[in-house]
């Protein structure tokens, strides 16, 4: 079995709203990293720290109940490093009800 993937801890911008999904499992279908999993017949977030922010998920939810601000976070923060850069690498908005990033590199 291959190790999974992880990215930097609680700074993805996935949010995904429960109410507006519909179950069709398009997000389990598309994700690479397989973040969603199905609950009750609605998608849930199994594994937010694997979460690459590709927005792939997002594009692809037909009730729009997956957001993501792909190109920032962890991703923005990966590739900042590597450049030497510093700074706000992840700076998107917190979904609703969680608690505000801290500076990641």
């Amino acid at each position: 079995m291959m190790n999974r993937l992880t990215y930097l801890k609680n700074v993805t911008t996935l949010s995904l709203d429960v109410q507006k999904c519909t179950g069709c499992g398009m997000c389990l279908e598309v994700c690479p990293h397989a973040v969603f999993e199905m609950k009750a017949g609605k998608a849930s977030v199994a594994d937010r720290g694997a979460c690459m922010e590709c927005g792939a998920c997002a594009r692809n939810c037909p009730a729009g109940a997956a957001s993501v601000q792909a190109g920032v976070g962890c991703a923005a923060a990966v590739i900042n490093q590597m450049l030497g850069r510093t700074g706000d690498c992840c700076c998107g908005p917190e979904p609703p009800g969680e608690q505000k990033r801290t500076r990641c590199c």
